[in-house]
């Protein structure tokens, strides 16, 4: 327990694994290097500044402090954990010192490590798993015997029993690991999808940012040009003035805000883009079958089906506008 509140300690916020480079910025807060580095990037393009702990905000791009104390105690439990704690799985009859399991017996319900299970491999053929202590969902709830099978009209799991009678006989069935490769390979193909999608919002983001960077500088230019020509003008024609300065800076705010919004609305999707793309390589990555194909989070859809990724709406339109209205503000 105190090895697993250590380690969570040594965890960045932004990348929830162990730190890697750390550094610290000046409300001491740690990050790994890259994580870090990565948030301020993207800060740069509005020039504000903020950690991703606390919020506190920085006038300039902060200076990243090397927090070698910090590295060294990561390195140092990095090196004094075991195999086992990654699992913290432990053979069943190694009862005087605990030993790591290697496999786990469906059947037994044991955990073994590499010596119990040569000898239990000489004794019995049963089905071996990756460790693990929960057996419960990996037997079938009705026969009490192992799932081996997968129903694609049911989405079910199932044991031999149950493709010879019950509601799934006649059903036609696969082996849980051909059945665990097609949804994995529906997963890369969805993944192949959604990266193309998030790497097209972040574009249209980069773009929005420098549209509107130029909205400020046109806007600012026609402020000084407002400026020079009223500078010789006779106090009457003072109103004037602020008027046309008025008018500039309301225009500019109206497209401002038209951008922000739309900046806005496409980080929303980038970010479900990347929760969903983390959940599924997750998901991808998953060795035990039955809990892949138990999976009910994820939905994978065809070519453009995914809903939440769809068409931009009337972004064109809207684009064309800010277009002419940044015309209006050369032409006056």
């Amino acid at each position: 327990m105190a090895s697993a509140e250590l380690r969570d300690e040594l965890n960045c916020s932004i990348c929830l694994s162990l730190y890697t480079d750390p550094v610290s910025l000046r409300c001491g807060h740690n990050f790994c290097r890259s994580c870090i580095v990565s948030v301020l990037d993207a800060q740069e393009a509005a020039e504000e500044y903020s950690c991703p702990d606390c919020r506190a905000e920085y006038p300039e791009r902060p200076v990243l402090e090397k927090n070698r104390k910090l590295r060294n105690i990561v390195e140092r439990f990095s090196s004094t954990q075991p195999d086992m704690e990654e699992t913290r799985i432990f053979c069943t009859y190694c009862t005087k010192s605990p030993v790591p399991a290697v496999k786990s017996c469906l059947q037994c319900e044991n955990a073994l490590c590499g010596k119990h299970l040569t000898a239990h491999n000489k004794t019995v053929d049963h089905l071996l798993t990756e460790p693990t202590e929960s057996f419960v969902n990996k037997k079938c709830s009705l026969h009490k015997k192992v799932l081996e099978y997968y129903c694609p009209q049911d989405t079910a799991c199932l044991c031999a029993s149950c493709c010879l009678v019950g509601e799934h006989r006649g059903h036609r069935v696969e082996l849980l690991d051909e059945a665990s490769e097609k949804k994995k390979k529906k997963l890369r193909e969805y993944l192949d999808e959604l990266n193309p999608q998030k790497a097209d919002i972040q574009t249209k983001v980069q773009n929005l940012q420098a549209y509107k960077k130029k909205i400020h500088e046109k806007a600012s230019d026609k402020r000084k040009n407002v400026s020079k020509k009223f500078i010789h003008i006779e106090e009457r024609l003072e109103t004037a003035e602020k008027k046309v300065l008025s008018e500039v800076s309301r225009q500019e705010e109206k497209i401002v805000s038209q951008i922000s919004h739309l900046i806005e609305k496409l980080e929303i999707k980038e970010y479900e883009l990347s929760r969903k793309i983390c959940h599924v390589e997750e998901m991808s990555r998953v060795i035990d079958p039955i809990r892949l194909l138990q999976e009910s989070d994820i939905k994978i859809f065809g070519h453009g089906g995914d809903e939440d990724t769809g068409g931009d709406g009337g972004e064109v339109s809207t684009e064309e506008d800010l277009d002419e209205v940044l015309i209006s503000l050369t032409l006056h």
